[in-house]
């Protein structure tokens, strides 16, 4: 059985609509786990940076972070501070930004409303057209449905849906969730996640958890 391989950019045969993500990225303020893919049936999913990362302009040298086996949907987007305007001072016009025209020695970075990074855990599955703003963590094992606008952090093993995304229901209970975040599963060699897979599909934890070798809590 072949080992799989996280180095691939196509990881199906004849589908060009599906991209390992870590493998088209090239800016260095972006980082992707291993077998996280995107998915666009629109666009080249190989211009993800361009279509899907906004606002992401080099001078606030603010970070995505998406951890490994998430599953990103067509459409999804990432809007960075950049996006954002003033809302402390007296104007939301963004004179910092044309400063060939405004120059007043105001710093551009000062256009703009800070929220911090985004960051994504492992096995996070984004839905079709989501939107997740600037300063937001999505933890591991979360679920946010199409077209949701994620303004808020969304707990581990959540799903959350809606304008603004709002948490619907808890995906296991909290001793499941406690094993999952313990066990870390997409931490293992690939090899030893196939031989898990079975397990992981059918949500046999008390199997997974024997394989692994995570201790009941």
């Amino acid at each position: 059985m072949a080992i799989p391989d996280s180095g691939k950019i196509f990881p199906r045969i004849g589908d060009d609509t599906i991209v390992y993500l870590k493998n088209v990225v090239t800016n260095p303020n972006i980082e992707v786990g291993d077998f996280t893919f995107y998915n666009d049936f629109v666009n080249d999913p190989r211009d993800f940076e361009k279509n899907n990362v906004l606002y992401h302009y080099p001078i606030n040298h603010d970070r995505l972070q998406i951890g490994k086996f998430c599953s990103i949907a067509c459409g999804t987007k990432f809007l960075f501070n950049s996006a954002n305007h003033a809302m402390r001072s007296l104007s939301t016009y963004p004179f910092p930004i044309f400063y060939d025209e405004w120059e007043h020695g105001m710093q551009v970075d000062q256009a703009w409303d800070n929220k911090g990074d985004i960051v994504v855990g492992n096995d996070v599955w984004i839905g079709f057209e989501a939107v997740i703003l600037a300063g937001v963590t999505i933890g591991d094992g979360a679920i946010v449905g199409a077209r949701a606008v994620v303004t808020k952090d969304v707990p581990p093993y959540i799903i959350v849906g809606g304008v603004p995304a709002r948490p619907i229901r808890k995906r296991f209970s909290e001793q499941t969730v406690e094993a999952l975040l313990a066990m870390q599963w997409w931490n293992l060699p690939p090899e030893e996640i196939l031989e898990r897979i079975r397990f992981l599909q059918s949500g046999n934890l008390e199997a997974l958890r024997a394989m692994t070798g995570t201790p009941e809590g």
